[in-house]
């Protein structure tokens, strides 16, 4: 029998913007009537054609067409607005300038139901690594100025900005070890999560493991309103957890990665942190930082020696 629980929660035309403010309208009208949230993309199609980093010193100094930070502002700001007339929920996926960070402060603080979320590669890298032109670091929205990533950072800390997404977007070799131009946008970022917020957040100083757990399990549990994620330890609790060795460092090396792609911009950098084990229901999926052998419940028979509550290995 189906879950009459089940529903969509989060609507989203992933990396494509809802250029057009009436169609926006609209979803945000349809989503209000059971609660949903629309996810945007923010990227004015008209102002980032052909862009291919973001825009600023180091654009005009390569010669490369630029992505201005109003190209994401400027969809942001229409939204907020749309968003506070509608009374309906907006979520402003992979936020990576300062302006984006004012105009969402700005409209929490009129009370509309807007939440954001920042990815670690741009609480840390900056447009800077252009210059060595390679396509690991070519991403959508385009890495800032350092500018932008400490008001990010700062962002995140004070709760502007409520959750981390890692934007995580593995390409085959070939889309991205090529020329500039022509490469595929997007990095990895899985693997690195943790460790990178680790190192820019919690070693900085601006937030501790409590507000870790909150912008990577708590907020992005309510916003999509899974009440079975993101609950507190305790008992008769979901044993959803993560165990982390926060003393541990480790060196990037996408080689050895679970993902088959090989575009992290963290190669080759040493990171804090590791996650030791994770449990999805108290049963096991990460054991010793490596993946455990993958679970399938068995099936509820009539025959009573097979219901017995337990997970079979297997594969799906």
């Amino acid at each position: 029998m189906a879950d009459s629980r089940a529903h969509v929660r989060v609507f989203s035309d992933d990396g494509i913007c809802v250029h057009d403010p009436v169609l926006m309208r609209r979803a945000l009208e349809y989503v209000k009537a059971f609660d949903g949230v629309v996810a945007q993309h923010a990227q004015e199609p008209r102002l980032t054609a052909g862009a291919q980093m973001n825009e600023g010193e180091v654009s005009a100094v390569l010669g490369l067409t630029g992505w201005p930070a109003v190209a994401e502002e400027s969809i942001i700001a229409r939204d907020v607005l749309l968003a506070q007339h509608v009374g309906s929920r907006l979520h402003v996926c992979h936020v990576s300038t300062a302006g984006s960070v004012e105009i969402i402060r700005w409209a929490k603080s009129r009370g509309v139901n807007v939440t954001a979320e920042v990815t670690p590669h741009h609480l840390w890298l900056t447009d800077e690594l252009a210059r060595s032109y390679d396509p690991v670091y070519k991403v959508n929205p385009p890495l800032r100025t350092d500018a932008d990533v400490q008001a990010l950072r700062a962002a995140l800390a004070d709760g502007t900005i409520d959750v981390v997404g890692t934007d995580h977007a593995p390409h085959p070799s070939e889309h991205k070890e090529c020329e500039w131009a022509q490469a595929a946008m997007g990095m990895t970022g899985l693997e690195t999560a943790l460790s990178v917020v680790q190192h820019t957040m919690i070693e900085t100083g601006l937030m501790g493991w409590a507000d870790f757990a909150r912008v990577t399990s708590t907020a992005p549990a309510a916003i999509g309103r899974l009440e079975d994620q993101g609950r507190p330890l305790d008992a008769g609790e979901p044993a959803n957890v993560t165990l982390v060795d926060p003393a541990a460092r480790w060196t990037v090396d996408p080689s050895k990665m679970a993902t088959m792609g090989r575009n992290s911009p963290f190669a080759g950098r040493e990171l804090p942190g590791k996650v030791v084990a994770t449990f999805f229901k108290g049963h096991p999926t990460v054991l010793d930082g490596k993946l455990n052998t993958p679970y399938r419940w068995l099936p509820e028979t009539s025959d009573p020696a097979r219901n017995t509550g337990t997970a079979a290995a297997g594969r799906n």
